[in-house]
């Protein structure tokens, strides 16, 4: 392979510049057009041929358009001769889309999948996935990362010798798990039972509590009920002071404001997977950058080494 081409669609462009400033390299310009019938056509402005591509793309609203366009740029580079194509996908909104729990409906997580390696995708960078069975959804190779060391780098400032990392539900407990581990915490987990997107109970919440410095660790947040009834069942065990933490910091339909207005709530930490618009932020939201990160896994893939050593600790 001859060097490394990066580009990048509309969905995160502050991103792809940053990791691009960490590999190095310039960030290759893209030109994305909308016909008058509505369809859009995208443009890769630079050579691809027998290059390393990287297409740098979460899926965050508008998803579909955002999908659109990241198979269009996928199939761009494919018709350009890239010797191989990675598709960068900080956020994979599909990834909840990932079980048969009512009848006929669509596994949208392997749905997408299928269409990003038909399109073109080699190879997928990816960034904490809903569930680990969405790995499998990829019949190409997936490089799965996670933020554990960058939330993990970030709440060592504190004392954190009375704290509880609280997982929000049984499923996310073993990554809530492994974060505890980082930091010499313990960990508890609600039992929490979905009826709804934006509907859930928590009927318990199962750990030491009272009296400890709780850090509420989930995957992603997005309309944010699993966190506020969380945060009810957390009160009537008396923590001693409360942060919540997540990778993807979605924030819709005003997450970000109606957990910020929670008295207890002292701070609430993502990163920077997804874009969160200034307007939308409040004094106690801290931003990480995951582009080191993003970057390093890169420059691995690029030259064919490790990632999973990334992790070792």
């Amino acid at each position: 392979m001859r060097d490394i081409a990066v580009f990048t669609g509309s969905a995160h462009p502050e991103l792809a510049r940053e990791v691009c400033a960490h590999l190095g390299v310039p960030l290759s310009p893209t030109r994305t057009s909308r016909f008058a019938n509505d369809c859009l056509e995208v443009q890769l402005q630079a050579n691809c041929r027998e290059r390393d591509v990287f297409l740098i793309q979460p899926l965050v609203r508008p998803v579909q358009e955002h999908l659109v366009e990241l198979l269009m740029m996928c199939d761009a580079a494919r018709g350009a001769s890239a010797a191989r194509i990675t598709v960068v996908m900080p956020h994979y909104s599909y990834a909840r889309s990932d079980k048969k729990d009512a009848p006929r409906i669509s596994l949208g997580g392997r749905l997408v999948a299928d269409l990003l390696v038909a399109a073109g995708a080699s190879r997928v960078l990816a960034m904490t996935l809903h569930s680990p069975q969405v790995h499998g959804f990829f019949s190409v190779p997936v490089d799965h990362l996670h933020a554990l060391r960058e939330l993990a780098a970030h709440f060592r400032q504190y004392d954190l010798s009375r704290t509880t990392v609280v997982s929000p539900d049984l499923g996310n407990a073993k990554e809530a798990a492994a974060f505890a581990r980082r930091i010499g915490a313990q960990v508890a987990a609600g039992a929490k039972q979905r009826y709804a997107d934006d509907r859930v109970t928590i009927s318990s919440v199962i750990g030491e509590v009272a009296g400890r410095d709780v850090i509420v660790l989930d995957d992603e947040i997005a309309k944010g009920s699993t966190v506020l009834e969380l945060l009810d069942r957390l009160r009537e065990l008396g923590p001693r002071s409360i942060r919540v933490a997540c990778t993807h910091g979605l924030f819709a339909a005003g997450a970000l404001q109606r957990i910020g207005e929670q008295p207890d709530v002292l701070e609430i930490v993502c990163t920077n997977t997804v874009p969160v618009p200034e307007d939308e932020r409040t004094g106690k939201l801290r931003v990480l950058s995951i582009a080191p990160a993003l970057a390093e896994a890169v420059r691995r893939i690029h030259n064919g080494e490790s990632v999973s050593a990334l992790f070792e600790e």
